[in-house]
C-alpha cells in the first residue's frame, strides 16, 4: 500500500547506518541509501519530529547461531553512526545487541512516552535489521510507513522478499521523495 498519511506525532527510525555495518556493502549500493536517509533525517528535524539513530554493537558472547563463522574482531569505530546522517543533539541514539530495535533497548517506551503513533523506517540490512524492527513495531501496535528507496541487503534476494512479501502486510511503503512529499502536505 502507497503512503497515505504521516501521523502529527512520527518517528524517523534509522537502522545500522553506521561505520561497520556499511563497510560491508559495496559503496555503489550504500552511498544512495545512506544520502536519501540523510534527507529524511533533514526533513523530520525541520518539522521538530524525532529522529532516532539505531545502531548495533553485537555482543561479546557467541551464540550457538554463530559457532559456524567466524567472528571477526571489530574496529573500534564499528559502531559509529555515519557522519552523512548529520546526527544532532536533539536525535535519539539507540544501541542495540540484537537483530531488532525493540529487544532491550527502551525504544517503544521512548516512543510512548513522545507520543509516537507512526515510524517511518529505513537503513540496512533490510532482510534482517530493519525486517525484525518493523515486525517489532507492528507487533507494539504502530502504524508503520517504509522508505523503500533508503534500505539496502547483502542478499538482493533477501531483500526483495522483504520489499514485496513482508512489508505491504506490515504498513504502507513508498519512497524516500513519496514520503517527503507526504510530510510536506501533512503540515500544509
Amino acid at each position: 500500500m502507497p503512503i497515505t498519511a504521516i501521523d502529527p506525532k512520527t518517528a524517523l527510525v534509522v537502522i545500522d547506518l553506521q561505520k561497520g555495518i556499511v563497510a560491508m556493502a559495496q559503496q555503489e549500493v550504500t552511498a544512495p541509501v545512506v544520502a536519501r536517509a540523510a534527507r529524511l533525517a533533514e526533513a523530520f528535524r525541520a518539522k521538530n519530529l524525532p529522529v532516532v539513530l539505531v545502531h548495533v554493537v553485537p555482543s561479546s558472547t557467541p551464540r550457538r547461531a554463530d559457532q559456524s563463522r567466524a567472528i571477526p574482531q571489530l574496529p573500534p569505530d564499528f559502531a559509529e553512526i555515519l557522519p552523512a546522517l548529520n546526527p544532532q543533539p536533539g536525535d535519539h541514539q539507540i544501541e542495540k545487541h540484537s537483530w531488532g530495535a525493540f529487544t532491550k533497548t527502551g525504544l517503544e517506551e521512548w516512543l510512548r512516552a513522545n507520543g509516537v503513533t507512526q515510524i517511518v523506517l529505513c537503513g540496512v540490512s533490510t532482510s534482517i535489521g530493519v525486517e525484525t524492527t518493523a515486525r517489532q513495531a507492528f507487533e507494539a501496535g504502530f502504524d508503520i510507513a517504509f522508505a523503500i528507496d533508503a534500505m539496502a541487503d547483502l542478499v538482493p534476494a533477501a531483500h526483495d522478499n522483504s520489499l514485496t512479501r513482508i512489508f505491504p502486510r506490515l504498513g504502507e511503503t513508498g519512497t524516500v521523495q513519496e514520503i517527503l512529499d507526504v510530510l510536506k502536505g501533512a503540515s500544509a
